[in-house]
């Protein structure tokens, strides 16, 4: 059994970061199924937290379908949601209450964005998990976006808080990290207003950071780049990233109870380790963690930069039978400008 896993596709994004977009890119993605059995995508395929599920499945559904054609009818897709694409299994998720596992089957009819999507992967196989997916003896996959709880403010860009941290392993169930307002409103939580009650500090400096991003702003990340200081914001996040979201994910896992050789995740967008550079090492007994990496070409953090490079698109993760799981770069081989969208 051959298994590729893939999270932080983002399709549908407003900046118009989401390389699948980009033929080179989907070959790219394409070649690399040849003799894998089952594909898994770990989270935020698609951008629903800065769109409405109409415009974000309006412009991922080429891709979308195109995904299901190359895999065909032999072959198994497993959908984890992750937080930006949360709306599809937030209801769902919520009923389950104390009931939802670290890896439970999900209804394929929970939400009309889920059944879209699934519909859109046909001919390929489908199922869906949430939060994780056993993968194997000793693997457990997820999105990783728990983690947030662990940090002050709730957010990837956050630094290290002792909240849920301090019980003891085994103790917490999936719904103590769901959102303490999921599925308590008529509106949804991912509105503007929903989150900037729930959230207020994170929401401000999430909300900030996507700004800079949008094309609506080019100015910024232009002055940003002439200036040279992607390299810069590379080393700062990572820094962080390593101090803080990757202890913070061994919590989780601690925290969860998960039992795990090996832990996969997304979300900081961040692949790695790559080759033999140092990482986090896990205290005695602990899973090893393997990040994913994310499909999104992110000017502010990669401009000059050529692969390997730890926050270049095309991160995966394989898995192969009598192997440990490994890091992958599918898009290395790929420059900047054949990821980037034309303008106009």
């Amino acid at each position: 059994m051959r298994t590729l896993v893939i999270s932080d596709l983002h399709l549908g994004t407003r900046a118009g970061h989401d390389v699948l977009q980009m033929p080179a890119a989907r070959d790219r993605l394409f070649a690399a199924l040849d003799g894998v059995d089952r594909l898994v995508l770990l989270g935020d395929a698609l951008e629903l937290l800065t769109r409405t599920p109409r415009r974000a499945a309006a412009r991922a559904e080429p891709v979308i379908r195109a995904l299901g054609r190359a895999l065909g009818p032999d072959r198994e897709v497993i959908v984890v949601p992750g937080n930006h694409d949360a709306g599809l299994v937030r209801r769902w998720a919520q009923a389950q209450g104390p009931r939802l596992a670290p890896s439970t089957a999900v209804d394929p009819s929970a939400s009309p964005t889920l059944a879209w999507l699934l519909a859109g992967l046909a001919p390929a196989r489908t199922r869906v998990s949430y939060p994780g997916v056993w993968l194997g003896e000793g693997v457990w996959a997820t999105h990783g976006h728990y983690l947030d709880r662990h940090l002050l403010p709730e957010s990837t860009f956050g630094l290290p808080r002792g909240r849920l941290g301090r019980g003891a392993p085994g103790t917490a169930l999936p719904m103590d990290y769901e959102h303490p307002r999921h599925g308590r409103s008529s509106r949804p939580r991912d509105s503007p207003s929903a989150r900037l009650r729930a959230r207020p500090v994170a929401t401000v400096l999430e909300s900030g950071a996507d700004l800079v991003r949008r094309a609506t702003m080019p100015q910024v990340p232009q002055l940003m780049m002439r200036r040279g200081l992607a390299p810069v914001t590379a080393v700062v996040i990572d820094a962080q990233m390593r101090h803080a979201s990757i202890p913070a994910m061994a919590h989780v896992v601690r925290r969860l109870g998960i039992d795990a050789d090996w832990v996969l995740f997304g979300h900081v967008h961040r692949r790695g380790p790559i080759g033999d550079e140092r990482w986090p090492a896990p205290s005695a007994g602990a899973a090893q963690l393997l990040n994913t990496g994310s499909w999104v070409l992110d000017p502010l953090l990669v401009d000059r930069a050529t692969p390997p490079h730890p926050y270049w698109p095309g991160g995966a993760v394989l898995l192969e039978d009598g192997r440990a799981p490994r890091s992958v770069g599918l898009l290395d081989e790929l420059s900047a400008e054949d990821l980037r969208r034309p303008r106009g």
